[in-house]
Parts: C-alpha cells; structure tokens; sequence
C-alpha cells in the first residue's frame, strides 16, 4: 500500500491499524488451529498431560495445518503475480 500522500501523522496511523488487523487475523487463524486440534485430538479430560497417542495427533494436526497455510500462501502469491502482469500488461 502507498501511504505517500499522507502526513507523516496519518502514515503512522495507519501503519498501526495494519498491525492491529495483522495481529488480529494471526490471533484468530491461531485460535481456529488450537480448537480444532483440541476437539480432534483430546480424549481424556482427566488425566493431567497428554498421552502420546494424543500429542501424535496434535503434531499431525498442527503439520497438515501448516502444510495447507504455506500451499494456500504459494497460490495466493501466484495468483497475485499474475494480476500484476496482467494489469502491467494492460497499462502498456
């Protein structure tokens, strides 16, 4: 994002709205892999660790997680060169 037409006051404002957002977005993506790898993998509520059969799961769950996040993140990059081409392309 260009923020040179802004003040260097508005600039930083809205640097800092970015970052909120950023860190929002990460704390919800965060919570969304906990529960569902909690609701997935927790058997026993009474015992006070997890056994080993549950902290397998919980290391499958959390690695298939960041598999999907790093491929969904290579086609988002691909698909966002893509655009830019094509509008590079359209502009000449």
């Amino acid at each position: 994002m260009d923020f040179s037409q802004f003040s260097p006051a508005e600039r930083s404002h809205m640097e800092q709205l970015i970052q909120q957002k950023q860190m929002k977005d990460f704390m919800r993506l965060y919570t969304g892999l906990v529960q569902r790898c909690f609701e997935t993998c927790a058997d026993n509520m009474k015992a006070t660790s997890i056994n080993a059969e549950e902290e397998t799961c919980v290391n499958r769950c959390i690695d298939k997680f960041m598999k999907h996040s790093e491929r969904v993140g290579q086609r988002f990059a691909e698909q966002n060169a893509l655009l830019t081409q094509q509008l590079n392309d359209q502009h000449k």
